[in-house]
């Protein structure tokens, strides 16, 4: 097989020194443990001469020992092998057999590419440097195919920034693997544009080219994109947008403007008709915020008065009401949303000049009501927000909410399922203006 240099940027290598200064670090045991290892194996000869005392540790155990044979061992634990090494510590070496290159030609296509479609997204781009075969392997309609059948290699974390001179920069963070991964995003045009969100494997941005908004999706693994047709009003709105797997379509909705205007009607996009739609008008409410949240076919946005939420239903178009009141001194609230039909409320409770707390709450559909089902412990709130004043951002994807902080750089996790707390190993986020948005990394994600 012909060996071929790396792809362009190469995606799947791990960022070894990402901007914020920290890198991926290995785990120091493995050398200390090979160290352990060598050492403990070495055995120490018994000495020489049949009937003579011997003098040596291993051979005082028990009674006198006068023959080889009879010496005993005394297994210690080694110091500084984790437990996994240590179960395996004295196992007979498997010597690994060299397989002919035959072997592998003759594998069945199918099946290979069954197995390729099982490695983890970013691990393909390394791979493709082992043949021309697997180098064109993104353009197999087949490997998409397998690929598209297989679930979800795991969440991820996109950031997005713009450097010095402007030039957009996008890393991953792989949960699963734990690994940072830099994205090249020069093939976008030179717009100025912000990050909107991700669904499906696509990745939406809504830009200014010139006088005119323009909103972009993208795949960041396929290096494709679009520009979206032009909404029937030329103004920035509030987007979100929703991917459908099974008919491998998405759409994105376009509430009222950011700045206030209520006389706007709702846009819907349509990939399958490549069309904005023009829907019901909002009703005049006042909004809480822009974080809006999207589940079971059904958008969500908090209001302030009337007091409670407004859900927007995309098979009718129409808006409606929900009076679910806030809990009281909610500081600043976020909707996530869950699997299904599950929405979260996230915020801070409390003054600002007095002790806060940071806690979640569920929508009881059937109650309208909020229902408290975890609070923040104290160790994470505090490290996570050290002033009480202090900003920052919550989103959530499959019942995980993550927090990221604007001053500290620092990301938090919260398994709503497992009701566990963790940080987001490997290093701190970008910069505070750095944009961050659960992201599915998939191949067949297809913008058009």
């Amino acid at each position: 097989m012909e060996r071929l240099g790396f792809w362009g940027l190469l995606m799947g290598s791990v960022e070894k020194s990402s901007d914020c200064g920290n890198s991926v670090a290995f785990s120091a045991s493995t050398k200390y443990a090979d160290e352990e290892s060598s050492s403990s194996s070495k055995q120490v000869s018994p000495l020489k001469g049949s009937g003579s005392r011997n003098t040596s540790p291993l051979g005082r155990v028990g009674s006198r020992n006068t023959s080889p044979s009879r010496q005993k061992v005394v297994k210690t634990k080694p110091r500084g092998l984790e437990e996994e090494t240590v179960a395996s510590f004295g196992k007979p070496v498997v010597v690994d057999v060299q397989m002919e290159d035959g072997i592998w030609a003759m594998l069945p296509e199918d099946l290979l590419n069954e197995i390729l479609a099982r490695v983890p997204p970013f691990m393909i781009f390394r791979i493709r440097s082992v043949c021309k075969k697997w180098n064109s392997i993104l353009q197999d309609n087949s490997f998409l195919k397998f690929h598209s059948n297989v679930s979800s290699h795991g969440p991820c974390l996109l950031t997005f920034w713009k450097n010095s001179p402007q030039i957009p920069q996008c890393s991953v963070f792989s949960l699963p693997l734990k690994t940072w991964y830099k994205v090249p995003f020069t093939f976008l045009p030179p717009w100025a544009f912000w990050l909107v969100g991700s669904s499906g494997g696509l990745v939406c941005f809504s830009g200014l080219d010139g006088l005119t908004f323009k909103t972009l999706v993208c795949n960041p693994l396929m290096q494709s994109w679009r520009t979206l047709p032009s909404m029937h009003y030329n103004q920035q709105r509030q987007l979100i947008m929703v991917v459908d797997r099974s008919d491998k379509s998405f759409k994105v909705i376009a509430t009222s403007d950011i700045y206030g205007d209520k006389s706007l009607p709702t846009e819907v996009y349509d990939s399958k008709t490549d069309k904005w739609f023009l829907h019901q008008i909002m009703p005049a409410v006042n909004l809480c915020s822009s974080k809006m949240a999207y589940c079971d076919s059904r958008l969500y946005l908090e209001t302030l008065s009337p007091l409670g939420l407004m859900m927007y239903r995309l098979n009718t178009g129409q808006w409606e009401h929900i009076p679910a009141k806030f809990p009281r001194s909610l500081l600043d609230g976020y909707l996530v949303a869950g699997t299904q039909k599950r929405l979260f409320l996230v915020g801070r409770i409390g003054l600002y000049s007095t002790l806060q707390s940071m806690r979640i709450w569920e929508l009881d559909h059937t109650k309208v009501a909020w229902v408290e089902i975890s609070r923040m412990p104290p160790k994470y709130f505090r490290a996570l927000l050290r002033l009480s004043a202090e900003r920052f951002e919550c989103f959530g994807q499959d019942n995980l909410i993550c927090f990221t902080s604007w001053n500290q750089g620092k990301g938090l996790l919260y398994n709503v399922d497992k009701k566990s707390w963790s940080w987001i190993s490997g290093c701190a986020l970008q910069s505070c203006n750095s944009q961050v948005c659960f992201y599915e990394p998939r191949f067949d994600a297809s913008v058009q």
